[in-house]
């Protein structure tokens, strides 16, 4: 049967659509509240030369911080969502570029902010927090000002890079219209001549279809389109890696990939021993792809062949009602409490569900208040209740920080960010496996587990480590042309995968639709949060209150100290290279069990 028409925006049940009048009652009441923080720049500017003459005035300077970020985070929260709704909808574009209009002007108003507290004396600093102990709530503020002290630049240079953001911003934008905006697929084919629809929001589910004809349809419409913009999305591509080069160099960072670590407090070392980690576990992908070849019983084995489920009739349609039980019901061990706030959730519109024409495509959770917001694309499928799991553990993540810690300390940096959603889905998993003996739903199940290890560890690794080329190769000044980008992600793609898997010619041109690449250096923290969540997921079921505890506390921090130690209050060290370690030994027992189960069938 052919996939049903995508609905607009206005023909959604009100009940799946996200609670964006939490934030504004309507688009006048965000409009009006807009006018009232246009004098944010000038208010900002006033304090100009002020911040080291008393610590009365720095405590004001930072208190007024605080009341900017929450104003401009509730305007830009309502401007991106109801962007996000409908892609095509212009007048959000528009009020998504003023809200980035006035934040940069208010960055630029603010630049003396850093050399300004930086030229305070140390021991004027202790005085000014002596004179006014409220100042204690942003010891931490403060400290990584002074960390970055050799990367402040000058006053007017200062002003000068806040100026220039919203350009810097320009290739993620662009890339992000071209995608979701403007960019059409032809419909993908089944066996049977049926029609699909085919969008960023649907390739997904129909690369999991049984019928390989529509699979090889979807994957070659997806990527043959893309082929031919290959040109301008290089371009694109390549206009964001210069930006991010651009600005590693102002600040005096030997490389963009240190520039962006730097930010979150993550050594470089982590980021090149996640990648010699999964290269030195590369063979059990690669024994991997050898068995679901062998399972599916083809001559090769494609790109489009590795999503679908290897135990087909364990196939099964999960409403979003029953993911939500599912949910709940595998998340019991992290607590009463836990479980209230994502009830909340649940029944309070903190998420837009199902995808409508122009939406964004793939799943967020963005941490706003007064509570967070999800984007999925539900599909009634075991892998959209996972995202349902993942994206309610960073939502609930943003809750617990926002609710415990100061405006300061509320946001985490982005390199723990992907722990607690994969803590919830790892938590999943093993609930969804502990309920069954039946060795076809285990086989499956494991299976799916199994791809949770390939598309983050793995996957997110190769992103990471194609990434990583990209930049070296901008850096050493060389033209990110389609030509040379595809040459460099085909090629790691085969290192990868192996010889088990037929070389599609498509699959070069990956690159051009992975949203990620405009994120700065994020993907690599899928794969290092993947494997903290395993190693946290196996204490809470292993050590219990405890564990939950110390898990519960991590949940709270937020940015209340460096990411390295934030995870050792969860019982994980990321210095080492431990944890990557044992996840994928971990994949290797699941694969064991995989191989065990399908020989006795």
């Amino acid at each position: 049967m052919a996939q049903e028409r995508i609905p607009k925006r206005n023909e959604l049940d009100p009940k799946d659509t996200w609670a964006t009048e939490d934030l504004f009652a309507s688009d006048e009441a965000w409009l009006k509240e807009f006018e009232n923080c246009s004098d944010i720049p000038g208010r900002l500017a006033a304090y100009k030369g002020s911040l080291g003459e008393s610590g009365k005035n720095l405590l004001s300077w930072l208190q007024y911080n605080d009341e900017v970020s929450l104003k401009l985070g509730r305007l830009g929260s309502y401007a991106h969502l109801k962007a996000d709704e409908d892609s095509a909808v212009s007048k959000y574009q528009d009020f998504r570029g003023k809200i980035a209009l006035l934040g940069a002007q208010a960055a630029a108003a603010a630049a003396f902010e850093e050399p300004e507290i930086m030229a305070i004396p140390q021991e004027k600093l202790e005085a000014f927090q002596k004179e006014e102990p409220a100042l204690a709530t942003y010891d931490r503020y403060l400290y990584k000002i002074q960390r970055r002290k050799e990367h402040v630049l000058s006053e007017q240079e200062e002003r000068l890079l806040a100026s220039a953001q919203e350009v810097c911003d320009g290739p993620d934008l662009i890339g992000s219209t071209f995608r979701n905006a403007d960019l059409r697929f032809p419909d993908a084919v089944d066996s049977q001549g049926e029609r699909h629809v085919l969008t960023a929001g649907s390739y997904a589910a129909l690369l999991e279809s049984p019928d390989r004809a529509l699979r090889k349809s979807a994957f070659q419409n997806t990527y043959h389109t893309y082929e031919g913009f290959r040109n301008t999305v290089a371009s694109i591509l390549h206009s964001q890696m210069k930006q991010l080069i651009f600005n590693a160099q102002a600040r005096q960072f030997p490389s963009a990939l240190e520039a962006a670590l730097f930010r979150n407090e993550v050594p470089v070392s982590v980021y090149h021993n996640l990648i010699e980690a999964v290269h030195a576990n590369m063979g059990y992908l690669h024994r991997y792809m050898k068995l679901r070849k062998k399972l599916m019983g083809v001559d090769e084995l494609h790109m489009y062949d590795i999503y679908v489920p290897l135990v087909a009739d364990s196939d099964q349609e999960i409403t979003f009602e029953q993911a939500k039980e599912n949910v709940l019901e595998g998340l019991t061990v992290l607590g009463e409490d836990y479980l209230a706030a994502l009830r909340e959730g649940f029944t309070n519109r903190w998420i837009d569900v199902y995808e409508n024409q122009g939406k964004r495509s793939g799943a967020y959770s963005s941490g706003a208040r007064p509570h967070p917001y999800v984007l999925l694309n539900h599909k009634n499928t075991l892998d959209s209740q996972f995202t349902l799991a993942h994206e309610m553990g960073h939502a609930l993540h943003s809750y617990f920080s926002k609710k415990t810690q100061p405006v300061v300390n509320s946001q985490y940096v982005i390199f723990v960010a992907e722990v607690a959603s994969t803590c919830n889905e790892v938590l999943l998993m093993r609930h969804l496996l502990s309920k069954t003996e039946d060795k076809k739903e285990r086989a499956y199940l494991i299976n799916h587990f199994l791809e949770q290890f390939r598309t983050t560890l793995y996957r997110q690794t190769q992103f990471a480590e194609f990434e990583m080329m990209m930049s070296q190769k901008a850096e050493a000044g060389e033209a990110l042309t389609a030509d040379l980008l595809c040459d460099m992600y085909g090629k790691l793609n085969r290192e990868y995968y192996g010889e088990d898997m037929a070389e599609d010619r498509e699959i070069a041109i990956e690159w051009g639709r992975v949203p990620h690449f405009f994120y700065n250096f994020y993907v690599f923290q899928y794969a290092t949060g993947f494997s903290a969540a395993v190693a946290i997921a196996n204490r809470i079921l292993e050590e219990g209150e405890e564990a939950v505890k110390a898990y519960r506390t991590f949940l709270a921090s937020g940015g209340s100290q460096d990411p390295i130690s934030l995870l050792k209050i969860a019982g994980v060290d990321m210095t080492t290279a431990q944890p990557v370690n044992d996840a994928l030994k971990l994949f290797g027992e699941l694969l064991d069990e995989m191989e065990s189960l399908t020989e006795e069938k």
